[in-house]
């Protein structure tokens, strides 16, 4: 609004000068508006991380499961299902504990003081009483401490990368008047809070503080923009309501049988609750977050930092990695790149101290930066010419010493010159450095090839169409001219000298990451707050856009509704000159048209896009706090290729997910299945409660925690990514979970009846369901729930072997590649012979000791599941042949 008013106008509208405001007025403003803070969002506490971790609908047929054990009297089997309750939400508590960010991220960004004039006095005073009329005065390295309409301006930029995002400061007018509506960055008469003076000097007056800044219109949206489910919580709340209704029918269908068969109807009642708790893996819960956990240290290891344990898998669903360009695609870091001496364009690489001396003495003379004790102070642009000198062994400090500076004239942006004057051992020379246009106009003669002659229009055409071309590239060209023999720095009757052209370059290794996401089926989208050529010519020399086609800006954006920009999302690839809610507006075009979308920034202005993202990625070293506290995950070394390495992990870990919910619920499956099927026939139930827990949690847990830490499989980024809206048991799941769910029912059941069928034929009778019935007694029946036990037991842990990799055969694996599923193999084995060979445990499980020879042919028995993985491996790969 201030940026289509006059100074005067302005002033007028909050009724001050430029005096300021008395203190009496600016009392009783403060009292009336509050004092220039953000308002703080309290972290959750350890209570709120404690049962925000019980929000899931697993844990409630959990605590369901546990409410109806101690209905039963199974109080044991209740404080099993209650400790693995507190153990999944104590692990999800501690993780997400660590990576809380508990800071004051807003509260921080903006400046503990400010310089101001009331009634005529220059004062500093806390930010924090900065009201709406202060005049404000502003200088090199000062941070902007609230909104500021300006209303004087001397070669003031104003560094604003971390509001709008770009690169190069921005030069300040205060005579500039907005028409009509006009984008952040594009606002030269306006300061804002948390940006900060890079050059020059201003006084401005206050328009907006607290919540009314640019800023905190940015802290609003995050407050308004809620945390969404993940895919993975997605799924498994989808799970749960499948358990659930499982559960009920399974009691219907048990009831209903108690009527047909005449039985007790409270006791089947009973037993009909029991196999419904039986259907729910109680250890499913645990086992997720453990593994998500795990996966957590891993990325630790790849510079990730996890803040939400679900968002771990949420990476390896990425269809989109939308990402800013300034400090995350880019350096951040203006660098030279070509140059223009002698006639000819050529890399930066070729210049030559001994040939291009004077090019190279103007350049870094000719500034007011430095670079002193690893610290950069000064416009980027001049600190990115001091850091051409220095693979040539070449500073500002020592260059000086030959050549003290003696006059100058300081940069002007009407000039766009900049002039110093120095004494050297050949006289005294003045450098003049600015834009080439108007370089050129006040030069009269050239230096090439170490000879000055008079400069001709042929000249004047060769040195514009050279800026043009570099221009062409995005590069940000800059000048360079001398005058020997004058003190006065004038700038007239100057001698040319060359070009340079730079630009904030891309990381290295960012090139290589689009590539591999490109293969991996992830786009790459830039969205920056640079002008569009610039950010074309940066997202062509990665491979994000191949066309301006492809490219759009804020302004166009501004005349598109989110329906317009859902239906055209999928054919753009750069965004440039975009504001902060044009970033959140594209992240929810992208999950309009069913893409999961990673949003990677560093800057204040990215916050409300990594929160409204369905992962947000901060930089950790040159993120801000208020980015790091928005996102779900921080990269620890701002590397943008450390993304492919995170969503790599990501795909493992849901990869990892997918087969442990398939083998925990096939073995469920097969666990209720045969109990239903026996009592069903009329039978005593081939298991007792004690036997489906101890398997659940003990050697079914194991297994399952193992097949989690497998090691991400080699080539799974060349995959396409998953679509979001697939069950868990897409790909063959549904197959696997039902097919080795009645296997392993058969096999329980084929071991249970095998030793009432042999009492009866060595007894002499014929073989019925009477006669089998009336055999399960007593010491039998003891006998018959081993061997079910065991077989049970065993084949789950063989079954857990095979689902390692449903496509590869056991012998061409390298077994000690997952070395926690040997130990869960032989642990597991362990504890089901100590709970049928120690006398001590028969009571507690109601098993009997087994001969040798039973448990030889018992554990052969057993590795069915394993045999027929093979078969299904053979299978598919004779079809594939």
């Amino acid at each position: 609004m201030f940026e289509n008013k006059s100074s005067t106008e302005t002033l007028q509208q909050l009724r001050t000068d430029s005096s300021g405001l008395t203190p009496d007025e600016a009392r009783q403003r403060l009292e009336r508006d509050g004092e220039n803070v953000l308002r703080e969002k309290a972290p959750p506490t350890k209570l709120q991380l404690f049962l925000s971790q019980l929000n899931e609908p697993m844990i409630y047929i959990l605590i369901v499961a546990a409410a109806v054990s101690v209905f039963l009297r199974e109080y044991a089997d209740a404080a099993i299902i209650l400790c693995v309750i507190l153990i999944n939400a104590i692990v999800g508590m501690v993780q997400e504990g660590k990576a809380q960010q508990a800071l004051d991220a807003l509260k921080k960004m903006s400046s503990p003081s400010a310089v101001v004039r009331r009634g005529g006095h220059v004062l500093e005073i806390p930010a924090s009483q900065l009201v709406c009329g202060d005049i404000v005065l502003l200088e090199a390295g000062r941070i902007i401490p609230a909104d500021l309409r300006l209303i004087e301006t001397q070669s003031l930029n104003v560094e604003e990368s971390a509001l709008t995002g770009e690169s190069v400061p921005v030069e300040k007018d205060a005579g500039f008047v907005a028409e009509g509506k006009t984008a952040l960055g594009d606002r030269i008469n306006m300061a804002y809070m948390s940006t900060s003076v890079s050059y020059g000097r201003g006084e401005g007056v206050v328009v907006a503080t607290a919540e009314k800044t640019e800023i905190g219109k940015i802290a609003s949206m995050l407050q308004d923009t809620k945390d969404e489910q993940t895919p993975l919580q997605k799924r498994l709340a989808d799970l749960s309501k499948v358990l659930g209704i499982l559960a009920i029918v399974i009691c219907a269908a048990m009831f209903a049988l108690a009527l047909i068969q005449g039985r007790d109807i409270v006791e089947m009642l009973i037993t009909a609750i029991s196999l419904a708790v039986a259907a729910v893996p109680e250890g499913l819960p645990a086992v997720v977050t453990i593994v998500l956990a795990l996966g957590v240290q891993r990325m630790v290891k790849v510079n990730s930092i996890v803040r939400r344990l679900p968002a771990v898998e949420t990476l390896g669903a990425v269809s989109v990695v939308c990402s800013d360009k300034t400090g995350t695609l880019t350096q951040n870091r203006m660098t030279v790149k070509k140059i223009y001496r002698d006639g000819a364009l050529a890399p930066v690489e070729e210049l030559d101290p001994a040939r291009d001396r004077r090019f190279l003495e103007g350049f870094l003379l000719c500034v007011d930066a430095s670079i002193e004790g690893g610290e950069r102070i000064g416009d980027p642009t001049e600190l990115a010419l001091l850091d051409m000198g220095v693979p040539l062994g070449l500073t500002r400090p020592a260059l000086e010493t030959a050549m003290p500076r003696i006059n100058e004239q300081a940069f002007d942006s009407d000039r766009k010159l900049m002039t110093t004057v120095h004494r050297s051992d050949y006289g005294v020379i003045a450098f003049t450095k600015g834009a080439a246009d108007q370089l050129l106009s006040r030069c009269v003669s050239i230096e090439q090839n170490g000879s000055v002659r008079p400069i001709t229009d042929e000249d004047r055409t060769e040195i514009a169409g050279a800026a043009s071309a570099m221009s062409r590239e995005a590069l940000r060209v800059l000048g360079l001219a001398y005058k020997t023999a004058d003190d006065s720095a004038t700038e007239q009757d100057l001698t040319f000298v060359g070009l340079v052209g730079m630009i904030d370059p891309p990381r290295p290794e960012a090139k290589a990451a689009v590539e591999s996401f490109r293969r991996a089926g992830i786009t790459t989208i830039m969205i920056t707050g640079d002008h569009r050529d610039t950010a074309f010519a940066i997202a062509k020399e990665l491979g994000i856009a191949e066309s301006e086609r492809q490219c759009v800006s804020g302004d166009e954006l501004d005349f598109m509704s989110q329906d317009d920009l859902n239906r055209r999302v999928l054919d753009l690839r750069v965004f440039a000159r975009v504001s902060p809610n044009h970033k959140v507006m594209i992240v929810n075009a992208f999950k309009a048209n069913g893409k999961i979308v990673s949003m990677t920034g560093d800057g204040v202005n990215d916050a409300p896009s990594l929160k409204a993202a369905d992962i947000g990625v901060a930089m950790g070293i040159t993120g801000t706090d208020v980015a790091k506290s928005a996102a779900d995950m921080v990269l620890t070394d701002d590397n943008f290729a450390t993304i492919e390495s995170a969503v790599e992990e990501g795909r493992g870990i849901y990869h990892n997910i997918k087969k442990t919910v398939t083998f925990l619920l096939s073995s469920n499956l097969g666990e209720v299945i045969s109990m239903f099927t026996a009592i069903a026939a009329g039978l005593a139930a081939p298991l007792k409660a004690v036997h489906i827990l101890w398997i659940n949690l003990i050697t079914d847990s194991l297994p399952a925690l193992a097949l989690g830490s497998d090691p991400t499989p080699k080539g799974i980024m060349n995959d396409r990514p998953r679509d979001p809206k697939a069950s868990l048991f897409a790909g063959g799941g549904y197959f696997y979970t039902i097919f080795y769910g009645i296997l392993v029912a058969v096999m329980t059941l084929a071991a249970f009846l095998v030793v009432p069928i042999s009492s009866v034929l060595s007894a002499g009778g014929t073989v019925s369901l009477g006669a089998i019935s009336a055999a399960l007694t007593g010491t039998t029946l003891v006998r018959a729930q081993t061997y079910a036990f065991t077989v049970l037991a065993l084949s789950q842990l063989f079954h857990a072997v095979g689902m390692r990799d449903v496509n590869t055969t056991i012998f061409r694996r390298d077994l000690l590649r997952n070395k926690m599923m040997n130990v869960a193999f032989l642990v597991g084995f362990a504890l089901q012979i100590l709970a049928t060979e120690i006398p001590f445990l028969h009571g507690v499980f109601g098993t009997v000791q087994l001969r040798f020879v039973e448990w030889l042919s018992l554990v052969l028995f057993a590795m069915l599941p394993l045999v027929f993985h093979e078969i299904f491996v053979l299978v598919r790969k004779l079809r594939k042949n």
